[in-house]
């Protein structure tokens, strides 16, 4: 006989998900309706609203996937690119790698723009690119990249890639409602996120946001899109209209995390929020470098709320961050690819951007006798 369902009461500092707020967790709870019901459709209406708000854009093709943030950047690629398509993957990390795969798949002409993990992509990598693809139908690039802790600028870029006649698009996986992030400023005209990281609420779904000419290079698609279940022509019956098809069964008790994680972002304010991560983090900064860790990303390109830091020498970083976990319920994320084995990623994310949670950690390594500063 299995027993009832229990797990112990981690405090969420790795790179996602991050503590979710009591409100969303009782919103989970209330009563399943139909997901064509007149009172979820407006709930759905309202998600929407919350999503363009949070992104910063009057975008009208705006909804949330029903899927985590890969299948955002899945829904973004399959729509925008078909076989005979150029585009320019920016990769600097696991998940500009990521993208690079799912355009080829879409029988696209990749031309890759590589620049070494911890390293943010300048202009100057953009416009050799343009160089040889010189009117790619998109640009990608990872605002936020979750495995090296790189911020990406995009302004300079975006202007570069609209002159040249193409379409930006942007993972911000790891940015939203986290730190700066204007869609409709910064020109960006395809953009996926996910719901776990600094919007606090439980994995599996995507908000994505698409421009009226990104929605137009949509409509003009010689080929069908490749995926029935991601296609937009047939998605947006659904979160749009007066009169919504059905799609497919929304995930019901998501999108009521959702709605209350949003509501909450919004009751804070996106300014007070992006603050408020960067204030924490120059605490988190100043008490790790005190313990010897060096940060792996230059000041100028270095993610507030993702923080990827070499440890002092000397110490075993897997066996550390194994005893954080069993001993005091603190969970830190490893490295990937190069930097497996190597470094640790520490998320101040969402509910998990305070001081409490910083304290936490540096008590626990100071009280660690395993630990060597």
């Amino acid at each position: 006989m299995y027993k009832e369902l229990t797990t112990s009461n981690r405090i969420l500092m790795g790179p996602g998900p991050s503590d979710a707020h009591p409100r969303v967790l009782k919103a989970m709870s209330t009563p399943l309706i139909g997901h064509l019901d007149p009172e979820f459709v407006t709930i759905m209406d309202e998600v929407k609203t919350m999503v363009q708000d949070t992104f910063m854009t009057k975008n009208h093709m705006t909804f949330v996937v029903s899927a985590p943030g890969s299948a955002g950047m899945e829904t973004c690629l399959v729509n925008l690119l078909e076989p005979g398509d150029e585009a320019i993957i920016c990769i600097n990390g696991v998940f500009g790698g990521r993208m690079a795969d799912i355009a080829e798949r879409c029988g696209a002409t990749v031309h890759k723009v590589e620049v070494p993990w911890g390293t943010a992509v300048s202009p100057e990598d953009i416009k050799k690119a343009l160089d040889i693809c010189k009117q790619p139908k998109l640009v990608a690039l990872v605002h936020a990249e979750t495995s090296t802790g790189v911020l990406q600028p995009l302004k300079e870029i975006s202007d570069l890639v609209h002159n040249a006649g193409g379409l930006l698009m942007v993972d911000a996986v790891t940015s939203y409602c986290g730190m700066e992030l204007k869609v409709d400023d910064w020109n960006i005209d395809a953009i996926y996120t996910g719901t776990q990281k600094n919007l606090s609420a439980p994995p599996g779904l995507s908000p994505v946001s698409f421009s009226d000419k990104a929605v137009k290079a949509l409509e003009n698609r010689k080929t069908k899109v490749q995926s029935w279940f991601l296609d937009l022509s047939m998605v947006k019956n659904y979160w749009g209209g007066a009169k919504r098809a059905y799609h497919h069964t929304a995930p019901v008790s998501s999108v009521y995390a959702l709605r209350e994680a949003l509501r909450i972002v919004l009751e804070e304010g996106l300014e007070n929020r992006w603050k408020r991560h960067q204030e924490v983090h120059q605490v988190l900064k100043t008490k790790l470098e005190n313990l010897g860790f060096n940060y792996l990303v230059e000041e100028s390109y270095r993610l507030p709320n993702l923080n990827a830091v070499y440890l002092p020498e000397g110490n075993d970083e897997a066996m550390i961050r194994r005893k954080l976990l069993d001993d005091y319920n603190i969970e830190v994320g490893g490295g990937l690819g190069a930097f497996a084995g190597k470094i640790w990623r520490i998320g101040i994310m969402g509910e998990s951007c305070t001081l409490n949670h910083v304290n936490m950690l540096i008590s626990a390594l100071e009280d660690m006798k395993e630990f060597s500063s």
